[in-house]
């Protein structure tokens, strides 16, 4: 079963977030929030597997609860954030802060319960626009970063599905284009995250475009151009 804070400022929308994730037979709201800091508190006593915050609240907001959630030591508590805010500044701190995902309350109902059963399990959830944005941030605001020296202990392999995690593809995708099962795929992303000490595929991304592996705009040969 997996279990779910809701955290948002409305009722109303917490209520719909509830009936809709409670009618799934593997899925349990175990407690409402309806600011940061209430989040950071029921997190702290439910122990859910996936929070889903919204960013404006009031008092503390949903990025800072975001930090306090996953800067807790042991934690295994995943975020995904939902929100109207469609903002660049936005996308990149819940992304920075930890989040495993960053959705829009426009999603469709079966995406929203299919992104909550990935990020439970350990995947990311972006919205094609979010990935968009995300990787405009580095096409406006390149960064200059001396060399990650964690990225020394991938082998090539790891390196090689690192760069194409970055590009956007599946595991699925990744296994085609190295013509091995996507068990195998599955394995190099679970040890490169461990050997990087990154949470999941989001932090990836991020570091492999800070580190300058990945350059904006870049694409592997024959994928398809990212979502508008």
């Amino acid at each position: 079963m997996i279990r779910i804070v809701v955290a948002d400022d409305q009722a109303l929308v917490r209520g719909g977030f509830r009936l809709m994730l409670d009618q799934q037979p593997d899925i349990e709201v175990c407690g409402e929030a309806a600011d940061g800091a209430q989040a950071v508190t029921l997190v702290r006593e439910q122990r859910p597997d996936v929070v889903l915050m919204d960013v404006r609240m009031p008092g503390t907001d949903g990025l800072e609860a975001t930090r306090r959630i996953l800067s807790a030591p042991g934690t295994r508590t995943r975020v995904l954030v939902l929100t109207t805010f469609d903002l660049d500044e936005y996308v990149v701190a819940a992304l920075r802060a930890g989040a495993s995902g960053y959705l829009l309350k426009d999603v469709d109902p079966d995406d929203l319960v299919a992104a909550v059963r990935s990020v439970a399990a350990g995947d990311a959830a972006l919205a094609p626009s979010v990935v968009a944005r995300l990787v405009d941030e580095y096409v406006r605001a390149p960064r200059v970063t001396p060399p990650e020296p964690r990225l020394q202990q991938l082998s090539a392999r790891e390196h090689e599905v690192l760069t194409l995690l970055a590009e956007g593809l599946t595991n699925r995708e990744i296994a085609e284009r190295l013509v091995v099962s996507p068990a195998t795929v599955k394995t190099h992303v679970a040890s490169l995250l461990a050997k990087l000490d990154l949470r999941d595929r989001v932090q990836a991304v991020i570091l492999a475009y800070e580190s300058g592996i990945v350059r904006p705009g870049a694409r592997a040969p024959g994928s398809a151009p990212p979502s508008p």
